[in-house]
């Protein structure tokens, strides 16, 4: 079982003046016990020894792996999940078994799974009927781990068609409801919600029956709590006052020598 933690480190986008492998140990210098990652390879299906060295790093740290994303195609490049697009389902597939390799060794239980956007030229209707089976499929290869799917909204990226809390909900209902897939849920993250123009604290009170994970960011820009105009803390407590007991992904950027200088240290695990 999963080690509740109170904030997990994103060190796909914290640490990033380190090589990635080094990333866990610095979190763990920093007084994390837990970290989450992006698809931290440019392919769906690694070398063995590329996967053996990831779970090295995060086992060599000392740290546990609270959170994990499905490969999710070329993200710099504009790409936002393989789920929904159809001449990808094949590459998709393929990933769940190196995903569900990972959850065994690290005990890692929650698996990220970006959508995907609307293809130009490509029926959106066709599009949603094959997520919905994708994400059912992902569902049934984390269940064996005990793992969750997560399905979160986006901003930043127009194509992408799950903007709001409730476009979410809405997919994961229908998994439910086509599929009979419950091991799923949504990924609230303030930042993007909070970017879309969405209000966040109605977000939270709506959806807080179905958060199965949080990530937090300031915004605008995307940077450490306090940086921008958003109550972060705030919501912080209000989700954990309503009950939810998982860890808060810290998924900003900062170019600060200390990264995590806003949250003591006696905080952070």
């Amino acid at each position: 079982m999963v080690q509740v933690l109170p904030y997990t480190v994103n060190c796909s986008i914290l640490l990033t003046d380190l090589p990635l492998l080094e990333r866990p140990a610095a979190a763990r210098a920093a007084g994390f016990e837990g970290v989450e990652f992006w698809w931290p390879f440019p392919v769906a299906v690694p070398d063995a020894d590329d996967v053996d060295a990831f779970v090295g790093a995060i086992r060599d740290a000392g740290v546990q792996l609270t959170g994990l994303n499905l490969h999710a195609g070329d993200m710099p490049g504009g790409d936002r999940g393989l789920i929904s697009l159809p001449e990808r389902s094949a590459e998709l597939r393929a990933n769940l078994d190196v995903v569900t390799d990972i959850a065994g060794r690290t005990g890692c239980q929650g698996f990220n799974a970006l959508y995907g956007n609307r293809v130009e030229g490509a029926d959106a209707a066709a599009q949603d009927a094959l997520g919905a089976e994708n994400l059912a499929l992902a569902a049934r290869a984390v269940a064996r781990v005990g793992g969750t799917i997560l399905l979160e909204p986006l901003s930043g990226a127009a194509a992408y068609p799950l903007k709001t809390s409730a476009d979410a909900v809405a997919v994961l209902d229908r998994v439910v409801e086509e599929h009979g897939d419950t091991n799923l849920g949504l990924l609230l993250d303030v930042y993007h919600l909070a970017a879309n123009g969405a209000d966040v604290p109605t977000e939270i009170a709506t959806y807080r029956d179905r958060v199965a994970h949080v990530q937090v960011a300031d915004a605008p820009g995307r940077g450490v709590p306090g940086s921008g105009a958003q109550p972060i803390t705030d919501w912080i407590e209000d989700l954990r006052a309503g009950g939810y007991t998982g860890p808060v992904g810290l998924e900003y950027q900062s170019a600060d020598p200390d990264p995590f200088g806003w949250l003591p240290r006696e905080q952070r695990a």
